[in-house]
């Protein structure tokens, strides 16, 4: 049986790592379909915000990757309509899979010079259509999609949505008559389900947010509710520095917290440190403004960590489940509260936490519907 051959843009990927989801989204999907499926992806030679090929990877040629994967790494001086024409008639390709919506190079060129052709095109959105991403710039964006439909961009066109909200989302701004498929991300192979304890100590808490710093992952208004908080709580801070405003907003609420407080920005971490992070901390807090998917979510309950998010990500219900909260951004005082419950906590009824989530994540993880949902979307 032919195995099918994608030719994949994405902005950044492996050894890059800094852009967070959407590179361990396309990195989960190679490992977990490398054997049925021949990806090719055309990608940048640097990562998130940098200015250089930091890893010296090999530029503007195809590079034999991991197995099921061939890699070019584009240098910006290479990146031209002429030589995306060449790389879109080069070989034959049985889908064009174009990850996000925005990027000139990796969505807006590929859509626009296979406009009315018989190519099958997939776009992943990635969560860039739901609400809180939305109304980031939403004259702009809605603008943007407006002039995509009406220069026939997205005719003809695929879309990959990874919840019913996320279909919604494209159906509102796409069309109604757009084909949706409906494909979870997959999860990280992960080596282990088994939790690592960890000691609870009533009256103590640290907290962890593996996140960019940015407007989008509400940093700012994750600090905002440790005011009011007693006992001693410890909020360790991971990612990449998107806004520096912004960031310097958060450093001015940092320095206004009380003594019991201490947040802690380590700048970015590599992709294969965080399940060690995790473990280290009593929970992940991290209430984005929407996610599409949320990795960190799931590799947190994998290793047996509780949630405190957002209602704003697939992770929803997660009280019944015993494995943490998922709650409205309408009603942060319910977020110093939850923090409080936390910091009140024992042993006893920690663990009772940990084993709640561990239990939601290992049932994710061995499912195998995601996997041959993602299969059959290529296989047409």
């Amino acid at each position: 049986m032919n195995k099918p051959r994608v030719l994949v843009f994405i902005d950044w990927y492996k050894p890059y790592y800094k852009a967070g989801g959407p590179v361990r989204s396309m990195v989960n999907l190679v490992d977990h379909l490398s054997d049925r499926v021949d990806f090719c992806i055309v990608t940048g030679d640097r990562d998130y915000m940098a200015t250089k090929n930091e890893a010296n990877v090999p530029v503007d040629q195809w590079v034999e990757g991991d197995p099921g994967e061939q890699v070019r790494y584009v240098s910006p001086s290479s990146r031209s309509f002429t030589k995306w024409r060449m790389l879109l008639n080069e070989a034959r390709y049985d889908v064009v899979y174009i990850n996000g919506l925005y990027s000139r190079w990796s969505s807006i060129v590929p859509l626009w010079l296979l406009r009315g052709s018989k190519q099958r095109r997939i776009v992943a959105v990635r969560g860039m259509l739901a609400k809180g991403p939305m109304r980031q710039g939403a004259l702009k964006k809605r603008f943007f999609l407006f002039a995509m439909k009406v220069l026939g961009c997205f005719k003809g066109v695929e879309f990959q949505a990874t919840n019913e909200e996320e279909v919604q989302d494209v159906q509102r701004w796409i069309g109604t008559d757009v084909k949706v498929h409906l494909v979870q991300n997959l999860a990280r192979r992960l080596t282990s389900t088994i939790a690592e304890g960890i000691a609870k100590t009533k009256g103590e808490l640290r907290l962890v947010s593996l996140a960019r710093i940015a407007e989008e992952k509400n940093t700012l208004f994750a600090i905002e509710r440790l005011v009011g908080v007693t006992g001693h709580v410890r909020f360790d801070l991971y990612g990449t520095v998107y806004d520096e405003a912004y960031f310097e907003r958060c450093k001015a609420a940092i320095a206004r917290l009380p003594a019991n407080i201490e947040v802690i920005w380590h700048g970015q971490l590599p992709q294969e440190q965080g399940a060690e992070v995790l473990t280290t901390s009593h929970a992940l807090f991290m209430p984005s403004v929407g996610e599409n998917f949320g990795h960190t979510m799931l590799e947190a309950l994998s290793v047996g960590r509780p949630l405190l998010i957002s209602d704003r990500t697939p992770w929803r219900e997660l009280e019944a489940y015993k494995a943490g909260w998922d709650l409205p951004l309408e009603a942060p005082e319910r977020y110093t509260a939850v923090i409080q419950e936390l910091v009140d906590l024992d042993q006893e009824a920690y663990d009772a936490l940990a084993h709640g989530a561990l239990a939601l994540g290992v049932r994710y993880l061995n499912d195998p519907a995601p996997i041959e949902r993602s299969y059959a979307m290529f296989k047409g």
